[in-house]
């Protein structure tokens, strides 16, 4: 069983946000989300603000530039590499502002197998064929993690969780990413080999912290026992698209069965006109189906947004958290009539 960092009932974010205004982002979120508020990501400002720019700008020895195909090992820091550096500074002056004195407060940084599915070597081949490469960007990763989490937690007074993104672990584990020709796959990384490195970084990371590390992935088939076995305190996905099969059932149960939380992504990107029981439905199914009680929503999961909510309007992005966090509430008492 792992010890809750965040309050029952509390909700919160996955990461990105719409636009380009650091200092509204954070000011959206810690009005909305007070209780569990998260870094904000703004990937439309471009190099260097998506997850894999935000996390090579923490590495440490290791740069950058961005090349046709993407990011590529840099012999140096260049111009790339320093844009992405800048950003988080000034995103941490803008995050000390607007954060008050939050009593906990979620960073989000790619995880190691997407991290080095992400990135190439000089060569051209990712960095994860090369597994002295690979170790050596998730040493640089967990150091440059520890002195970011140490800045948030001066700047802001707050425990710190960390949420590894692992969006391509899918990929990586079938075979399914291209070789630098695009005429082959780079071959697929057995899970034994997978969950072993993962959990280096996530025993690193909750070394740091304190605290139970979250890891995300929105695809339809989480590895929810891989991820369960490399030490997450909690598993982040997308309710709505998840394949609910009987054996993805079976694994969600086990892990829940085993103390981990969920973080359930519920609340649409874009507008939507659904009421909080419609949004609420497909944690209540899942819960049913299972044979759990229901309280167990309130005990070991937080409602999040489906994934990103790069894509939302102005309007809908308050409106989104703004459900998000009534659906904490409502996990924790239901309203009459669920």
């Amino acid at each position: 069983m792992n010890e809750r960092a965040w309050q029952a009932g509390a909700a919160t974010g996955i990461g990105s946000m719409p636009g380009t205004d650091a200092t509204e982002a954070a000011a959206v979120i810690f009005g909305e989300l007070p209780d569990f508020p998260h870094e904000p990501e703004l990937p439309s400002r471009g190099v260097g603000a998506d997850l894999l720019g935000r996390t090579a700008g923490l590495l440490v020895d290791l740069a950058v530039e961005v090349v046709p195909s993407g990011y590529r090992v840099a012999a140096r820091p260049g111009h790339d590499h320093r844009r992405a550096v800048d950003l988080r500074r000034w995103d941490l002056d803008v995050l000390q502002e607007a954060a008050g004195r939050p009593p906990l407060l979620k960073t989000q940084v790619a995880g190691p197998w997407t991290l080095g599915a992400g990135i190439e070597l000089p060569r051209g081949h990712r960095v994860m064929t090369d597994r002295g490469a690979l170790r050596e960007f998730s040493e640089s990763l967990l150091e440059g993690l520890r002195t970011h989490v140490n800045e948030l937690a001066a700047r802001t007074g707050a425990k710190i969780v960390v949420q590894l993104d692992e969006p391509s672990l899918p990929a990586v584990l079938a075979g399914a990413l291209s070789t630098p020709s695009g005429y082959g796959n780079v071959p697929a990384v057995h899970a034994p080999e997978a969950r072993d490195l993962l959990a280096h970084v996530i025993d690193g990371a909750k070394s740091i912290t304190g605290q139970p590390v979250i890891v995300h992935c929105c695809a339809k088939r989480p590895p929810f026992e891989l991820l369960r076995e490399a030490g997450a305190g909690a598993i982040a996905f997308d309710l709505t698209v998840v394949d609910l099969s009987s054996a993805m059932l079976d694994e969600i149960g086990e892990t829940w069965d085993a103390g981990v939380e969920l973080f359930l992504g519920l609340t649409p990107a874009t507008r939507s006109e659904k009421d909080l029981r419609a949004l609420a439905r497909p944690a209540l199914d899942l819960v049913d189906r299972l044979g759990f009680n229901r309280s167990i929503l309130a005990e070991r999961a937080v409602p999040t947004p489906v994934c990103g909510l790069a894509e939302a309007s102005d309007e809908w992005l308050r409106r989104a958290l703004s459900l998000t966090r009534d659906l904490g509430k409502a996990f924790l008492e239901p309203p009459e009539g669920w």
